[in-house]
């Protein structure tokens, strides 16, 4: 689709606060008109050229103006259609990064015609240009907000177009095998020997394996993008805070003997080894008559259910007990690693008993109060989710949910196709299941989506992107 028509859209494209540089994006055809009214040059040559002369993808050092106003010394980019990232004429103001100092060459920018532009107005002129798909789109958001080094090379995969590669293969498989058949319908007389019931079965249910495997990446690419979502788990006064405290390297929850002390959760985010977690401390889980423990409890259990990751703490300085028993019966579904705190004091929980609920290598010993074992619980975390199963440098991952409910819906259509061969129903009906799997496969790319999602997925953004 391409899309010629726009207004002149500015925005601050840095971050906005104090800074060595800020940058001012003009972007739509009368973003050289604009630079002409407000931008003078200290080279003498360049006074009597139109912007719209100077030579693309250079700078030029000059001064912003409004009227006789200087706002400041800058540096001006000039980059010309299409060969930009909105394919359109571009203008880059490159000042100083004051707040008031970017603020005003903005103001000045905004006088002379051109309008703010919405959330991600910039990316979004770059699809609806045709310069990137949507996958690649989305790629850009996650890799401003990649938390870690693996999630920005998950989000630079799917920006050099990897994701977009795979759903174009399983879209050119699906027209093919529709081409047959529609030409199939449309010329009986013409026997087809290339893509008989058989062959189409066979073909359908290998498409059907590739996007399941696509499809599986989506648990680790949430992960890779959002951070695990890790529970800190056990009864009261066995060290969860002072565990975190280590973790986070800085005494954010409250520590104390007085059991109970936790009575709501307390959620931080940290990087381990470049494993981003989602982490929270919970309410200690036990029997309680104390109305407001209780809810810290109950909502303690509600973050254990949903969690990515549990991590059990038990008390080495005790045996362990029935609500221990408990807690382990209670998360024995769930990815656990059991952590037994307190390895300073003397010993009276028997790991043997606890090796029937946990498998040995899932066990862990430490010391909160000695900082001790630390190293292995965050090597243990890294391994429990990468041990061999990513090769980021190879690996397309889906990473939002969009996509996820897009290759479901695909595989229960490619199903579809299976049940129609199985009953023997006409080819048409085949066609329609296959014309509806490949729409779907082009919901991530963009190419068969409603004009209001699109609207929906640039809203999220950041303004100058």
């Amino acid at each position: 689709m391409k899309i010629k028509e726009f207004d002149t859209i500015t925005a601050i494209s840095t971050s906005f606060g104090e800074g060595g540089i800020g940058i001012v994006r003009i972007s739509g055809e009368d973003a050289f008109n604009i630079a002409n009214k407000i931008f003078m040059p200290f080279s003498k040559e360049k006074r009597n050229l139109k912007i719209s002369d100077y030579q693309s993808h250079t700078l030029t050092y000059g001064v912003i103006k409004d009227n006789d106003d200087i706002i400041d010394e800058v540096l001006l980019t000039v980059m010309k259609a299409p060969k930009t990232y909105t394919c359109e004429d571009i203008i880059e103001i490159n000042c100083h990064g004051g707040k008031s100092c970017v603020k005003r060459v903005l103001n000045t920018v905004l006088k002379n015609g051109a309008r703010i532009a919405e959330n991600g107005e910039f990316t979004k002129r770059a699809f609806l240009n045709g310069r990137i798909d949507l996958s690649k789109a989305e790629a850009v958001i996650d890799i401003i907000n990649a938390k870690t080094d693996i999630g920005h090379k998950a989000a630079i995969n799917r920006l050099e177009g990897k994701l977009k590669s795979k759903i174009d293969e399983y879209r050119n498989d699906i027209i093919t095998m529709t081409a047959h058949i529609e030409a199939s319908i449309d010329y009986p007389e013409h026997d087809d020997e290339t893509m008989t019931y058989n062959m189409i079965e066979e073909k359908t249910k290998n498409l059907i394996l590739k996007v399941e495997k696509l499809l599986k990446t989506s648990d680790t690419g949430r992960i890779i993008k959002e951070g695990i979502k890790t529970v800190i788990l056990g009864k009261p006064n066995v060290g969860k805070s002072s565990i975190l405290n280590i973790l986070l390297n800085e005494d954010r929850a409250i520590v104390s003997d007085i059991a109970g002390t936790t009575r709501d959760v307390l959620k931080e985010h940290l990087n381990i080894n470049g494993v981003a977690l989602n982490i929270v401390d919970t309410a200690g889980i036990r029997k309680t008559n104390d109305e407001i423990e209780k809810i810290g409890v109950e909502k303690s259990k509600e973050y254990a259910k949903d969690a990515d990751l549990i991590l059990l703490v038990l008390d080495n300085s005790k045996p362990l007990d029935k609500e221990d028993i408990e807690l382990l019966d209670f998360i024995k579904n769930k990815k656990f690693l059991t952590l037994i705190n307190k390895t300073d004091l003397s010993p009276n929980l028997n790991v043997d008993t606890l090796k029937q609920y946990v498998k040995q290598e899932n066990i862990l010993k430490l010391s909160a109060k000695k900082d001790l074992g630390f190293d292995t619980l965050k090597d243990k975390i890294e391994t429990l989710f990468f041990e061999g199963e990513i090769n980021i440098n190879e690996d397309v991952l889906i990473s939002n949910e969009r996509n996820k409910n897009s290759l479901y819906n695909c595989i229960q259509s490619l199903k579809s196709v299976l049940n129609t061969i199985e009953n023997k129903m006409p080819e048409d009906f085949i066609s329609m299941d296959l014309i509806e799997a490949y729409r779907y496969l082009g919901e991530i790319t963009g190419e068969s989506l409603d004009e209001d999602v699109i609207d929906k997925i640039f809203s999220e953004f950041c303004l100058g992107k």
